[in-house]
């Protein structure tokens, strides 16, 4: 597995999270990925070798530890670390489409000339607000997120119960003439790797819940700050145009509010000229 260029990839990610995100991305990489890479590749590299049953039959050693191990920790892991990471790829995505589309937008504003030169290189380095359509793909990848660490804890539980790897296995099947005893190497280092991937993959899915929690806070509170905008504008607009009710206000303030605006402002130029026109012929 290539890690530096998976690391590429959600490195453009990271740009546009929020500060738990990107805690979540530096643990990922440090705590999980380079320990993966550094140690635990080493410390499982003779998981193979180092199995030995106390008989020579031919294929015994292979069958155990084939019943005991049905899939190897580093392949679980990085498999696990490759779908917890997908789901940042739907954000950037996203990102890479809302981009694009402003792009448009401002290739057709070059050609009016209401654009000037910097402002592609402007739309392609600054940082998307996660709202609108953005903030529920955000919050969707968060979600999976947790499920896919979930579930391969979960699957870590059924295949090694209790999270600790055992010193002596005692095998039957065959072609083993008997019960045969198996000893696994290392296992007090193994046990503790194990438990140390995954208390970080809990705390990933504590940061990501915690995200989750700050995303949706954070939506509430722009709901009510629209809220309280719009009400003092209706409130202010009552009392300057009382000839309108405060239903037909709020209306036309969330959705003609620069229509609604620019007839206010004629037909007050409007009446200030037919005052002026009855003034004269007095």
């Amino acid at each position: 597995m290539n890690w530096p260029v998976f690391y590429t990839v959600l490195i453009g990610v990271n740009k546009h999270s929020t500060g738990i995100g990107r805690i979540w991305l530096s643990v990922l990489f440090i705590f999980r990925i380079m320990v993966l890479v550094v140690a635990a590749e080493s410390v499982w590299g003779d998981e193979k070798t180092g199995f030995t049953c106390n008989t020579q039959q031919p294929g015994c050693n292979s069958v155990c530890y084939d019943q005991f191990f049905p899939i190897s920790h580093i392949r679980l892991w990085a498999l696990q670390l490759i779908l917890v990471a997908t789901p940042a790829l739907l954000v950037a995505m996203h990102v890479a489409h809302k981009h694009h589309v402003e792009k448009k937008i401002f290739r057709i504003k070059q050609l009016t000339g209401e654009a000037g030169e910097m402002d592609i290189e402007k739309v392609t380095k600054r940082k998307m607000h996660i709202i609108g359509s953005l903030w529920w793909t955000y919050v969707i990848s968060i979600i999976f997120r947790v499920i896919f660490e979930v579930a391969f804890l979960y699957i870590f539980y059924l295949i090694y119960p209790g999270f600790r790897m055992i010193r002596l296995v005692k095998c039957d099947a065959f072609p083993c003439p008997n019960t045969v005893d198996c000893f696994v190497s290392r296992p007090t280092e193994k046990t503790i790797f194990t438990i140390f991937m995954l208390a970080v993959s809990g705390v990933c899915v504590l940061l990501n819940i915690a995200e989750v929690g700050y995303l949706i806070i954070k939506a509430c509170v722009r709901q009510c700050q629209k809220k309280e905008t719009r009400s003092s504008k209706s409130a202010f607009y009552g009392r300057k145009f009382p000839q309108f009710r405060p239903n037909e206000i709020n209306e036309l303030l969330s959705n003609h509010e620069p229509a609604f605006l620019k007839n206010s402002k004629m037909n007050a130029v409007r009446k200030s000229a037919s005052n002026k026109d009855v003034c004269r012929t007095a």
